[in-house]
């Protein structure tokens, strides 16, 4: 039953509990008694003026009374149960609100459940993301396999008879002492490792996380700093260069510890600092509020490339009128080389990701502009219009190969505007271990939770 219907129901409660007869409800707000008693069975719509006076008389919230005062738990269990996937038939939901009226506790709880079993299936994907890929945790795991193996081929050679003399007795007895340390310290590390995957104090074993934790510090905003610190030789002199000032920046302020991940800041806060020169921010929030996030709008309106575009959008400061987007990008190989996640759209940090992801299918078919409407796995599935394109890096060379790179923009549907298209979803999912959708075409080996039900 709609919410809205049960308002009388609510109405029915509240006056028993504050002792009120019918009649002398129905006398207050100018009814008859048999008009209110038909609005408590919900057997009359009510609204306006009515409702207003009834809140009044009952001294009670006007939205208590319409929406009920368990709505964020109506809208939770009508998520879950949308979630349920083909067991969604099994759920009344026409009594949802009844359910969370009469047992708000239990609702409470399956709203929990359900939140947790999403931040699980979240964590399962960046754990079978890191034990398939990280390279820290392979050589991790090597050296403890190593040190296993040290330790039980001195204990054989211990064991094997009573004839070794003591001198090399007492030194395989402290190599025994010292790889035993070594296992039991890299057990260690690798255990407080593991734990922080999925965490704010997750381990960086590239550059590209290191560059990426920075960017995610700042909310990937970039280009349109006021207050950026930039050494005395260089902001006495000429005006610097997007280059310079980015360079500058780097130095002075951030915590990038390697050189690699310093170089790659530099060029990823050039690239932004161009962008907001070609694209100023209220150009930018011009074409939101007209067109809205779309990439081929703005790329229009101020005659840049399309990824440049999209590269622009991603990096907006934070506003309430600015919509949420992630980005992704890869090179020729399909390797991401730059991720800015979004929450329900998972980008793994190692390894392949979703062929069917329109990144993908742009590499196929280079500076043509690929926009899909597309469904994310997960607690819940989202929906999002992504908009990729594949363009070269380099000019055009006979007899040289072509170097490509492809950028994604992904945009929540509640937030991608009046011009996103339409049609059926595409299922896509994050990376073919944890993904459970069981027929697609696409998958290149099997799934870690996938349920078989036969």
């Amino acid at each position: 039953m709609p919410r809205s219907t049960l308002t009388g129901s609510r109405i029915r409660e509240r006056r028993t509990l504050k002792g009120i007869k019918q009649a002398d409800l129905a006398r207050r707000v100018g009814i008859s008694p048999a008009y209110l008693n038909l609005i408590e069975h919900n057997r009359r719509r009510i609204g306006g003026k009515l409702l207003v006076d009834l809140a009044r008389e009952l001294e009670v919230d006007l939205m208590a009374l319409s929406q009920g005062a368990h709505a964020p738990l109506v809208e939770g269990l009508r998520a879950a149960a949308g979630e349920a996937g083909e067991a969604r038939d099994m759920a009344e939901i026409d009594r949802v609100e009844d359910f969370a009226d009469r047992f708000p506790g239990w609702a409470g709880l399956m709203i929990q459940q359900r939140d947790h079993i999403g931040a699980l299936e979240r964590r399962v994907e960046a754990l079978n993301d890191r034990l398939a890929h990280d390279p820290y945790l392979s050589d991790a795991l090597h050296d403890l396999l190593s040190s296993v193996t040290a330790v039980r081929s001195t204990a054989g050679i211990l064991n094997a008879g009573d004839d070794i003399d003591p001198e090399w007795r007492v030194r395989f007895h402290r190599n025994i002492y010292e790889d035993s340390q070594r296992l039991a310290d890299g057990a260690q590390s690798l255990v407080t490792y593991l734990d922080t995957i999925g965490s704010a104090h997750e381990g960086l074993s590239t550059p590209l996380d290191e560059v990426e934790a920075w960017l995610a510090a700042q909310s990937y905003a970039l280009g349109d700093e006021t207050d950026a610190v930039i050494p005395d030789d260089v902001s006495d002199s000429v005006p610097a260069s997007p280059e310079d000032t980015a360079e500058a920046e780097i130095a002075t302020t951030s915590p990038l510890k390697s050189l690699a991940a310093q170089q790659l800041a530099r060029d990823w806060q050039a690239k932004a600092a161009q962008d907001a020169a070609a694209m100023p921010l209220d150009q930018v929030d011009a074409v939101l509020a007209e067109f809205g996030p779309d990439p081929s709008a703005l790329a229009r309106v101020a005659g840049v490339p399309l990824d440049a575009a999209m590269r622009r959008l991603a990096a907006l400061p934070l506003a309430d009128h600015r919509p949420p987007i992630g980005l992704a990008r890869c090179d020729g190989s399909g390797t991401l080389t730059f991720r800015k996640p979004l929450d329900g759209f998972v980008l793994p940090r190692f390894g392949a990701a979703c062929p069917l992801w329109p990144l993908y299918q742009a590499l196929l078919s280079p500076t043509v502009p690929v926009r899909r409407l597309i469904e994310a796995q997960g607690q819940p599935a989202r929906r999002f219009v992504a908009y990729a394109v594949c363009q070269p890096t380099q000019a055009p060379q006979f007899d040289a190969p072509q170097i490509v790179e492809a950028t994604m923009m992904v945009v929540p549907l509640e937030h991608a505007g009046a011009t996103v298209p339409l049609g059926d979803a595409l299922g896509v999912g994050s990376t073919c271990r944890v993904c459970v959708r069981p027929d697609c075409a696409a998958r290149r080996e099997p799934s870690l939770v996938m349920v078989d039900h036969t």
